[in-house]
Order: structure tokens, then C-alpha cells, then sequence
């Protein structure tokens, strides 16, 4: 895994072994990042289930002000600080050791204009997590969700949140779903 482009462009980054974390490949990554492109320039960047943190290690890189990176396990906690360490852009982030629930509720203190979240699809966490977000009042007005989801996830709960879909990109084991008020 490696960084496609920006500042930190071809940086190859370190991921926890096993299979506890499900980096987001190369091909999938150019994708959200071209979807994401004329809102990344000093955004503000969650990055939830961050894994070894190359998305929001990406949005950092393709000019976004700061990421927060929410992540739970110790290895790949060490994976984040150490890539962002290795990519120069440690400044520019804020590591936070936690589950997303206690983050998104105590740990955030500012409205983001792209929250990100890959969580283990087993979860179904989008069900949870995207209403604590609209609760907590963590997404700006024009923000934008993204959701790396199973294939055949169900987001019919969104209209009930005053959410709607505006783009969804499939691909053969997972899509992202783009999330914006109504």
C-alpha cells in the first residue's frame, strides 16, 4: 500500500498484519480520491476505523488542513503514527486511540467537511455511527459521509435522517456510498 498522490505521493505505508484492518486497494482509493477532489483542499478529514490510516494519510497528502484518525487497536495505532512520521505530515493529524462511538461523542471538538468510516462490515456500524454524527453535529452543513460498505449494504435508514445518497461507486466485493443532506 502506498500513497497515490500530493505531497506524499508513492510513500509506501506500513499495515498491521493479519487480517484485523482491510486496507482500502490502490484502485478503490484512486477513485474516492477522484470523487473527492474539489472538496479536499483545506477540509477538514475524519478518518474512522482508520486501520494503518492511508486514507485519511491521503486526504492529508492531496492538500486536506487536518485529519483525525479514530482507531481502537494498538498495532495499528503504531502503524498510523509511524506513517505519518514517515509521510511528514504528523503535524497536520490527530491520532486518537479509541472506539469511534466514545470519539465521535467526546474526543472530536470541531464540524468536519468529509467524514470517512470503514468499518468491519460484519458491523453494520454505518446504522450507529452516521446518526451519532448528526447528534454530535460533526459534519458541516455541506459536509459529505463516505461509507465503505458491503455490496448489498442496505442505507435505507437515511431518509429518516434527512440524508440522502448522491453517488455511490460499486466494485466487484464492496462499494462507497457519497452521504449529503437532502
Amino acid at each position: 500500500m502506498r500513497v497515490i498522490a500530493g505531497t506524499a505521493r508513492s510513500i509506501p505505508l506500513k499495515t498491521p498484519k493479519g487480517d484485523k484492518t482491510r486496507p482500502t486497494i490502490d484502485k478503490h482509493k484512486e477513485t474516492l480520491f477522484n470523487c473527492l477532489s474539489d472538496r479536499l483542499y483545506d477540509c477538514v478529514f475524519v478518518d474512522l476505523f482508520s486501520g494503518s490510516g492511508g486514507i485519511g494519510i491521503e486526504a492529508l497528502s492531496r492538500g486536506a488542513r487536518k485529519a483525525y484518525f479514530v482507531e481502537n487497536d494498538k498495532e495499528a495505532l503504531g502503524c498510523i503514527r509511524e506513517n505519518l512520521k514517515k509521510t511528514r505530515l504528523e503535524e497536520k493529524a490527530v491520532v486518537i486511540p479509541s472506539d469511534v462511538i466514545t470519539a465521535l461523542m467526546t474526543k472530536i471538538n470541531e464540524k468536519a467537511d468529509i467524514i470517512f468510516m470503514d468499518p468491519p462490515f460484519a458491523m453494520h456500524a454505518e446504522k450507529e455511527i452516521i446518526p451519532l454524527i448528526l447528534k454530535n453535529n460533526l459534519l458541516k452543513d455541506d459536509g459529505i459521509i463516505v461509507v465503505e460498505a458491503e455490496e448489498n449494504a442496505d442505507f435505507g435508514f437515511l431518509e429518516a435522517l434527512g440524508l440522502e445518497i448522491f453517488k455511490e461507486k460499486s466494485y466487484k466485493s464492496c462499494k462507497h456510498v457519497f452521504i449529503n443532506n437532502k
